[in-house]
């Protein structure tokens, strides 16, 4: 067999490595995921992730953060998901907590682009529903003193409004809470100026299928949220949890960013019981993203047992 040029050509080819040297990409797909709770179809929406001090912050000795941290293959500081939960009724298009915005640095912010990115727009949105007025809560709800959300009315528990967008409470607090203050002022008063803010008290039902909870504690007026399709249930629980790896088989721990740390943790054990009970779907703030699964009980803890992917057939 004659050896030509092409022949020798293909032949140093195919000894060769089968890959390109491409760079590293850098990015993951869109941030959302998405399930059906009977006939609602329920979006998680990612604003990010954001590092936090976790040993610092968790009312425990810090080894013992450490340690709980290291068995679930993390470290200090923690990379902490931040979510927001977009539920289409079929009669109301709500959101369920806006992100951080720009209030908490380049890593969180992300949750609008992701709303773009799993097919809905901003005006399209009826109402917004806040479990609590912290900035990662309510950053993105504004921008550059305008309307994000142009056509939703804002609902929040009174107890959180009259709290956090008080003066008094903003000119007497400490330095370093004082950015809480300003950031709720400065993500709610859009709305509030434009006649959309709609603040309620207590245990109310907000649409048809749709109810707002107290889980005081955590803010002054922490609220969850329920939406029940043909008995199917989720329960939007915000940050009755922060830390999987350490909350769930140790519920009593709590975090610094509770305004009431005994109320806080009278709400999570009232709360985790009655949904481990019934099988409800939980979706939660600052669980793993897409932070939706079922809590089961697991001894004085829980076992956290994250949704499926769904093609949604």
């Amino acid at each position: 067999m004659k050896f030509t040029p092409l022949f020798a050509a293909l032949a140093l080819a195919s000894a060769a490595p089968s890959f390109a040297a491409a760079p590293l990409a850098g990015t993951n797909a869109p941030g959302f995921h998405r399930v059906m709770l009977g006939d609602f179809e329920v979006t998680a929406i990612s604003d990010g992730t954001v590092d936090l001090p976790l040993d610092k912050l968790l009312h425990e000795p810090a080894d013992v953060t450490k340690k709980a941290l290291a068995r679930n293959y993390e470290s200090v500081p923690t990379e902490t998901s931040v979510n927001a939960f977009l539920v289409n009724t079929g009669g109301k298009l709500i959101l369920v907590d806006s992100g951080a915005g720009s209030l908490f640095g380049p890593t969180l912010g992300k949750l609008l682009a992701n709303i773009k990115a799993s097919g809905y727009q901003p005006d399209q949105i009826d109402e917004i529903y806040l479990t609590h007025l912290h900035p990662d809560h309510v950053g993105g709800l504004a921008a550059n003193g305008k309307l994000v959300f142009p056509n939703a009315i804002l609902r929040a528990d009174k107890r959180d409004t009259d709290f956090w967008l008080s003066q008094a409470n903003l000119d007497k607090a400490p330095a370093d809470s004082k950015g809480f203050f300003q950031g709720a002022m400065a993500s709610l008063t859009p709305y509030a100026t434009a006649q959309h803010l709609k603040p309620f008290s207590g245990d109310t039902e907000l649409a048809p299928g749709v109810h707002a909870t107290s889980a005081y504690g955590h803010t002054p007026g922490h609220t969850i949220y329920t939406f029940e399709s043909k008995g199917k249930k989720l329960v939007l629980v915000g940050d009755l949890i922060h830390v999987a790896a350490v909350q769930l088989e140790h519920p009593e721990v709590t975090i610094g960013f509770d305004s009431d740390a005994k109320a806080a943790l009278a709400s999570r054990s009232k709360v985790f019981p009655a949904v481990a009970k019934e099988g409800a779907l939980v979706g939660a703030g600052h669980l793993s993203f897409p932070g939706l699964g079922h809590l089961r009980v697991d001894g004085k803890g829980y076992d956290w047992l994250p949704v499926a992917y769904s093609q949604l057939r």
